[in-house]
């Protein structure tokens, strides 16, 4: 009896590599993804520093615009819907080729309860980069450690 599956075929991965090259779409990109719909969740970081929460989401091709930030109690939520339409030929309703493009996606974390001041959260978007800025409340800030006295 054989634990092993075998197969006689050298490369059996060069079967599929192959039916892909010559049944993909040219116009897509050569991505492995057909679909027009992305729905990728954008990486994230979140650093906590002694006064504040800052998140950095990478979000390229983005503008401030794209970007909803709500904070309801203590969920912070980051989400943007944005649609794309190009069109290669447009004759009276007579299409040669028309794709639709849908980013949409939304993040949500939750903070410390009683923590954050939310009067006083700050968002930019540079170089790609969506930055928020998330102060604590005073007195949630960690306080350097004090000496106590011997008596």
């Amino acid at each position: 009896m054989a634990l092993l599956a075998r197969t006689d075929s050298m490369l059996p991965s060069l079967t599929g590599w192959w039916n892909d090259f010559f049944t993909r779409d040219s116009f897509d990109g050569g991505l492995p993804n057909f679909s027009s719909t992305r729905t990728s969740l954008p990486a994230c970081n979140i650093r906590e520093t002694g006064d504040n929460y800052e998140v950095e989401m990478a979000a390229p091709g983005m503008s401030k615009d794209d970007f909803k930030v709500t904070l309801d109690g203590n969920l912070l939520s980051i989400s943007s819907e944005k649609s794309e339409q190009s069109e290669d030929n447009d004759d009276d309703e007579k299409y040669s080729r028309r794709e639709f493009s849908y980013q949409a996606f939304q993040r949500t974390f939750q903070l410390p309860k009683e923590v954050v001041d939310a009067d006083k959260i700050k968002a930019r978007y540079e170089n790609g980069i969506l930055h928020l800025t998330i102060p604590k409340r005073e007195e949630a800030k960690q306080k350097p450690p004090r000496l106590i006295e011997i008596a």
